[in-house]
Protein backbone atom coordinates (compact mmCIF):
# COMPACT_ATOMS: atom_id res chain seq x y z
CA UNK A 1 0.00 0.00 0.00
CA UNK A 2 1.36 3.44 -0.86
CA UNK A 3 1.54 6.33 1.63
CA UNK A 4 -1.21 8.05 -0.35
CA UNK A 5 -3.43 4.97 -0.02
CA UNK A 6 -2.76 4.93 3.72
CA UNK A 7 -3.69 8.60 4.07
CA UNK A 8 -6.91 8.15 2.11
CA UNK A 9 -7.86 5.11 4.21
CA UNK A 10 -7.26 7.01 7.47
CA UNK A 11 -9.21 10.02 6.19
CA UNK A 12 -12.15 7.75 5.31
CA UNK A 13 -11.92 6.13 8.75
CA UNK A 14 -12.22 9.58 10.35
CA UNK A 15 -15.09 10.51 8.03
CA UNK A 16 -16.93 7.35 9.15
CA UNK A 17 -16.39 8.39 12.78
CA UNK A 18 -17.87 11.87 12.17
CA UNK A 19 -20.88 10.56 10.22
CA UNK A 20 -21.55 7.83 12.79
CA UNK A 21 -21.34 10.33 15.66
CA UNK A 22 -23.72 12.68 13.82
CA UNK A 23 -26.18 9.82 13.25
CA UNK A 24 -25.82 8.45 16.78
CA UNK A 25 -24.63 5.08 15.44
CA UNK A 26 -22.58 3.84 18.39
CA UNK A 27 -21.69 0.49 16.80
CA UNK A 28 -20.15 2.21 13.78
CA UNK A 29 -18.28 4.63 16.05
CA UNK A 30 -16.81 1.73 18.00
CA UNK A 31 -15.92 0.02 14.71
CA UNK A 32 -13.33 2.68 13.84
CA UNK A 33 -11.27 1.89 16.97
CA UNK A 34 -8.89 -0.95 17.74
CA UNK A 35 -10.19 -3.40 20.34
CA UNK A 36 -8.01 -1.79 23.03
CA UNK A 37 -8.73 1.75 21.91
CA UNK A 38 -9.62 4.70 24.12
CA UNK A 39 -11.16 8.18 24.03
CA UNK A 40 -9.97 11.04 26.25
CA UNK A 41 -11.93 14.12 27.29
CA UNK A 42 -13.21 15.83 30.42
CA UNK A 43 -9.93 15.20 32.23
CA UNK A 44 -10.18 11.43 31.89
CA UNK A 45 -9.59 8.53 29.50
CA UNK A 46 -12.44 6.16 28.65
CA UNK A 47 -11.94 2.60 27.40
CA UNK A 48 -14.27 1.51 24.61
CA UNK A 49 -16.63 -0.35 26.94
CA UNK A 50 -17.47 3.02 28.56
CA UNK A 51 -17.73 4.95 25.30
CA UNK A 52 -21.42 4.12 24.57
CA UNK A 53 -22.49 5.71 27.89
CA UNK A 54 -20.31 8.74 27.15
CA UNK A 55 -21.94 9.12 23.72
CA UNK A 56 -25.43 8.71 25.19
CA UNK A 57 -24.76 11.51 27.71
CA UNK A 58 -23.32 13.89 25.11
CA UNK A 59 -25.34 16.53 23.24
CA UNK A 60 -26.52 15.48 19.78
CA UNK A 61 -25.77 17.32 16.57
CA UNK A 62 -23.44 17.69 13.61
CA UNK A 63 -19.80 16.62 13.86
CA UNK A 64 -18.14 18.76 11.20
CA UNK A 65 -14.47 17.83 10.83
CA UNK A 66 -11.65 19.24 8.78
CA UNK A 67 -8.89 17.44 6.96
CA UNK A 68 -6.53 15.73 9.38
CA UNK A 69 -2.79 16.38 9.49
CA UNK A 70 -1.33 12.86 9.57
CA UNK A 71 2.23 11.62 10.13
CA UNK A 72 2.76 8.06 8.92
CA UNK A 73 5.35 5.79 10.53
CA UNK A 74 5.07 2.30 9.05
CA UNK A 75 2.05 0.54 10.54
CA UNK A 76 1.33 3.37 12.99
CA UNK A 77 0.53 7.04 12.58
CA UNK A 78 -0.37 10.14 14.54
CA UNK A 79 -2.66 12.96 13.56
CA UNK A 80 -4.63 16.03 14.51
CA UNK A 81 -8.10 16.77 13.13
CA UNK A 82 -10.08 20.00 13.66
CA UNK A 83 -13.69 19.72 14.83
CA UNK A 84 -16.70 22.02 14.90
CA UNK A 85 -19.65 20.44 16.69
CA UNK A 86 -23.06 22.06 16.15
CA UNK A 87 -25.62 21.08 18.81
CA UNK A 88 -28.94 20.23 17.12
CA UNK A 89 -31.57 22.16 19.13
CA UNK A 90 -29.85 25.51 19.76
CA UNK A 91 -27.11 25.34 17.12
CA UNK A 92 -24.58 26.14 19.84
CA UNK A 93 -21.00 25.45 18.77
CA UNK A 94 -18.14 23.56 20.35
CA UNK A 95 -14.84 23.86 18.57
CA UNK A 96 -11.53 22.14 19.03
CA UNK A 97 -9.46 19.32 17.68
CA UNK A 98 -8.70 15.65 18.13
CA UNK A 99 -5.18 14.32 18.72
CA UNK A 100 -5.11 10.76 17.44
CA UNK A 101 -2.97 7.67 17.17
CA UNK A 102 -3.69 5.10 14.48
CA UNK A 103 -2.61 1.54 13.85
CA UNK A 104 -2.84 -0.69 10.78
CA UNK A 105 -4.78 -3.87 11.64
CA UNK A 106 -5.82 -6.90 9.61
CA UNK A 107 -9.10 -5.00 8.98
CA UNK A 108 -7.26 -1.81 7.88
CA UNK A 109 -6.37 1.38 9.71
CA UNK A 110 -8.08 1.99 13.07
CA UNK A 111 -7.98 4.63 15.78
CA UNK A 112 -6.00 3.50 18.81
CA UNK A 113 -6.51 6.70 20.81
CA UNK A 114 -8.55 9.85 20.30
CA UNK A 115 -8.14 12.81 22.67
CA UNK A 116 -10.40 15.87 22.48
CA UNK A 117 -9.08 19.37 23.05
CA UNK A 118 -11.64 22.17 23.26
CA UNK A 119 -10.85 25.74 22.20
CA UNK A 120 -12.51 28.20 24.58
CA UNK A 121 -13.70 31.73 23.84
CA UNK A 122 -10.84 32.91 26.05
CA UNK A 123 -8.41 31.21 23.67
CA UNK A 124 -7.53 28.50 26.18
CA UNK A 125 -7.13 24.95 24.94
CA UNK A 126 -8.17 22.21 27.39
CA UNK A 127 -9.62 18.72 27.57
CA UNK A 128 -12.88 19.83 29.16
CA UNK A 129 -14.23 20.09 32.66
CA UNK A 130 -13.50 17.08 34.83
CA UNK A 131 -16.72 15.27 35.70
CA UNK A 132 -18.68 16.85 32.85
CA UNK A 133 -19.64 13.21 32.36
CA UNK A 134 -20.43 11.20 35.47
CA UNK A 135 -19.07 7.67 35.23
CA UNK A 136 -20.98 4.82 36.76
CA UNK A 137 -18.28 2.51 38.05
CA UNK A 138 -19.01 -0.58 40.07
Amino acid sequence: MSPTDDLVEIEQLLARYAVAMTRGDVDRVLGVFTSGGSYSAFGDTYPLDEFPALIAAAPKGLFLVGSPAIELDGDTATGTQPLCFVEHSEHALRVGYYNDTYVRTAEGWRLRTRAMTFIRRSGDHDSGRPHAFERTRS
